[in-house]
């Protein structure tokens, strides 16, 4: 990334919409059971839509990401136009939206007691965080596509499953450098993982999991198109495999 990109603070943080969204977490205890799950899910929502790509890009350097790359507000985008760097750091903190909305079920002791419910719940407010994340609030509702903070959702409801996608989608990026290969390779094994491999005893669940590897193809369709045109840009990691390789 050229150095002249880099520019002041533009973008500060709103205090105000922080703890108002904190206040009303902390409120629902206090609420009847029914409303305390809406109004978690729309707080699922609200840690969902925060735009982690634009809050970086404008911040650090004063463009706004979507206006550049894929024009897409997610990490795959960040590391074209930014850098690893702002890339990783992008993805990791869109994960911990997935997996922080996922969390806020402990909230409510009913959750906290019964696991198959539990699982359940937490699905569905892993879904608010990351349509989101799709269609931020906070962002004129033009957002990602999603994966890293459906990723976050997986790692907080079954974590051996997490790990095994984590597995595939490193194989594929480090032999070929494109994300949204290696995001839609890992979604497809995610369903094979769950229905196969780990055989999990929830129907949710495994509807779910088949729901994530075709909304995962459904969202990278220009991806897959311009992976089969061969014009699919490379992320700027593993360039030293690169090197090595053309060096033989």
């Amino acid at each position: 990334m050229d150095g002249d990109f880099v520019q002041p603070l533009t973008l500060k943080p709103q205090p105000e919409t922080t703890n108002l969204i904190f206040s009303l977490i902390l409120s629902l205890i206090n609420l009847p059971q029914g409303m305390n799950e809406a109004f978690l899910i729309i707080a699922a929502y609200l840690i969902g839509s925060i735009p982690t790509s634009v809050i970086v890009s404008k911040s650090q350097f004063n463009i706004d990401i979507r206006d550049y790359g894929s024009g897409n507000a997610g990490a795959t985008n960040t590391f074209r136009v930014l850098g690893s760097k702002w890339g990783s750091i992008v993805m990791f903190m869109d994960i911990m939206k997935g997996f922080l909305a996922v969390k806020l079920a402990l909230l409510l002791p009913f959750y906290v007691q019964n696991e198959f419910e539990r699982t359940n719940f937490q699905i569905g407010l892993g879904l608010a965080a990351v349509i989101g994340h799709i269609f931020p609030i906070w962002a004129e509702f033009r957002g990602g596509k999603g994966v890293a903070t459906l990723f976050g959702l997986i790692i907080s409801v079954s974590p051996w499953t997490a790990l095994s996608c984590i597995g595939v989608f490193l194989l594929v990026l480090y032999l070929t450098r494109f994300v949204s290969l290696s995001s839609i390779l890992a979604s497809i094994a995610f369903p094979i993982f769950i229905l196969v491999v780990f055989n999990v005893d929830n129907n949710a669940y495994r509807v779910f999991a088949i729901a994530v590897a075709l909304l995962v193809i459904l969202t990278h369709q220009k991806n897959i198109g311009r992976l089969l045109s061969g014009s699919e840009n490379k992320v700027p990691i593993f360039k030293n495999r690169d090197r090595r390789k053309e060096s033989r």
